[in-house]
């Protein structure tokens, strides 16, 4: 038996690294010429400080990483630095270009004070990349989307300095939080939190013209970017598909506890607003279905997906923070490797794999049931 090593991201396809990671660039541009038009030169200092730091990064360890072996010789700077340089290939450039993009979509347009947004740009997107991807030893290494490791270091240590800007494709009026989070800090209680999401229409949070980061409010481009993945099978339907079902029946679920005590909100516009509201689609169209970091196996994917929309459900309706995404994606990434698992980890379906997604499954709903009846009992 020969054994072959080989890292990932594991394509099931003719494509190279290189054309899977220009997919993703090419559906990430609806989004980011949106946030151009939009936010013009905040968006523009978003990504070329994001890409920027990015792809330094990328260089000086690659740079690092391929030093010339000793060899008893006394090599000097400019040696050592085209020896480095030979070993740059295309995807050194085309990686940190694609985290680069995705973690500037995910930054606020402005700080207060305004140039803090600087030092969370270039803080967040170094740490992002050195912490959440070079320490592992670069592409197809990582277990962490480095994107989402950095956008949750920079909301931690910055989140403060945010100011989210409320987009009416005209003027940007500053606002102190996202829709979320003004929801989630209106009342202690689960339903009075709901009370003002009567006001905000589906068509605003579909246009994106409420408060929150410069890429995840513009449904409509960030739909164009997933449909264009699906098609070039750069993103897993599996891991889409099972989030999403399993997102929205939770949330449906929850629902039957919350819109009827919740005065001018319908059950249509409550699932609206959990859908259309924070980095949901966002997060499963360019982040979630990151190949590196998510399972090899189908059954595994579609538990992978699962256990991302469970984790956001119970996060959001629950959770302090009023954003449970990028939590979701991270926790995620940490188990799918023991979803990899070489003892039970194929292709194949089974009785037992069937199971265990069921199970999880039904672990979710009872965790929201017991949490809502829990809250409506307090209340």
């Amino acid at each position: 038996m020969t054994f072959v090593k080989e890292t990932s991201p594991h394509i099931h396809r003719k494509d190279s690294l290189a054309r899977m990671l220009t997919d993703v660039l090419i559906a990430l541009s609806p989004v980011s010429i949106t946030a151009l038009v939009v936010y013009q030169l905040d968006a523009l200092r978003n990504l070329l400080v994001s890409v920027a730091v990015c792809l330094l990064c990328e260089f000086v360890f690659v740079l690092i990483m391929n030093r010339i072996p000793y060899d008893g010789t006394k090599h000097t700077v400019k040696e050592q630095f085209l020896h480095g340089c030979k070993a740059y290939r295309l995807h050194h450039v085309l990686a940190p270009l694609v985290t680069g993009v995705i973690f500037a979509l995910v930054m606020p347009a402005k700080t207060d004070p305004g140039y803090m947004i600087y030092i969370a740009l270039i803080l967040g997107a170094a740490f992002g990349m050195i912490v959440g991807k070079l320490v592992f030893g670069g592409t197809g290494q990582n277990i962490f989307n480095p994107a989402a490791v950095g956008m949750v270091f920079a909301k931690l240590c910055f989140g403060s300095k945010y100011v989210y800007a409320t987009n009416g494709y005209v003027n940007a009026v500053e606002s102190g939080g996202t829709v979320l989070t003004n929801i989630n800090a209106s009342s202690s209680s689960l339903v009075g939190r709901y009370a003002g999401i009567g006001d905000i229409s589906a068509l605003d949070m579909f246009l994106g013209r409420i408060p929150g980061v410069i890429g995840e409010g513009f449904k409509f481009a960030i739909l164009i970017g997933l449909v264009y993945l699906i098609i070039r099978h750069a993103a897993n339907m599996r891991v889409i598909f099972s989030f999403l079902l399993v997102y929205i029946g939770l949330m449906a679920l929850a629902g039957i506890f919350i819109v009827n005590k919740v005065p001018g909100v319908n059950y249509g516009h409550f699932l609206a607003f959990e859908v259309l509201t924070g980095g949901v689609l966002f997060g499963v169209t360019y982040m979630l279905t990151d190949p590196v970091t998510m399972p090899i196996n189908s059954p595994g994917r579609v538990l992978y997906g699962l256990i991302a929309a469970g984790l956001t459900v119970v996060i959001r309706l629950f959770g302090a923070l009023p954003e449970g995404m990028v939590f979701s994606i991270l926790i995620a990434n940490l188990v799918a490797p023991a979803i990899d698992h070489y003892a039970y980890s194929s292709n194949r379906w089974s009785w037992k794999k069937i199971a265990v997604i069921c199970g999880f499954f039904a672990a979710f709903i009872l965790a929201v049931c017991i949490g809502l009846g829990f809250q409506e009992a307090v209340a």
